[in-house]
């Protein structure tokens, strides 16, 4: 008899939804991933109003993923090789508080993940700056409206979808083979 497997929860953003979202969902043991809002004071905020800089939310992703399949841990470091964590609320073009990068916690145990993490990559330098990314714990997420989910599948000649998303979807694919859904 197969038992349920119990999914865990991880919520980040780092710069513009679409892109964290499309690498994630090709992730194996990766289940959902939704694109929303998390981190500001405005209840059930809409794009428009998160893009003005003023609810204080970041744009971001909820990832729901088997444990058994793919850790917290290889999630967060996926995370980390898809945007650059050393600008402070800035990823390439996309410029605002809206879009820095942020590690949403859920349990003690991610917290403390994160920041071990995080110290281990600033011990290492892989970057030339130190890393900015916020630790917070996860208060409320609220999904984006329904025309952001599955952005690059829906609307693959968008010409952010073919600059940027593709771009780096595509250079996932080529650094993490192994991860890629069968």
């Amino acid at each position: 008899m197969n038992q349920a497997v119990s999914l865990e929860v991880a919520t980040l953003a780092g710069g513009c939804f679409w892109c964290i979202e499309a690498v994630f969902r090709e992730i194996d043991g990766v289940e959902k991933v939704v694109s929303g809002y998390t981190g500001g004071t405005t209840v059930n905020p809409t794009y428009e109003q998160v893009c003005s800089g003023k609810t204080g939310h970041a744009e971001a992703v909820q990832i729901r993923f088997d444990p058994l399949k793919i850790s917290y841990r290889e999630i967060l470091e996926i995370f980390f090789s898809i945007h650059d964590p050393t600008t402070l609320n800035r990823q390439g073009v996309d410029v605002g508080t809206q879009y820095r990068s942020a590690i949403f916690y859920h349990s003690e145990q991610q917290k403390a993940t994160a920041e071990e993490l995080i110290g281990e990559l600033n011990k290492a330098q892989l970057w030339k700056k130190p890393i900015v990314t916020q630790i917070a714990p996860l208060l409320t997420f609220y999904p984006a409206e329904d025309y952001h989910q599955r952005y690059l599948s829906r609307h693959p000649e968008q010409g952010y979808c073919q600059t940027v998303i593709s771009l780096k979807l595509n250079k996932f694919r080529q650094q993490c083979l192994k991860r890629l859904k069968k």
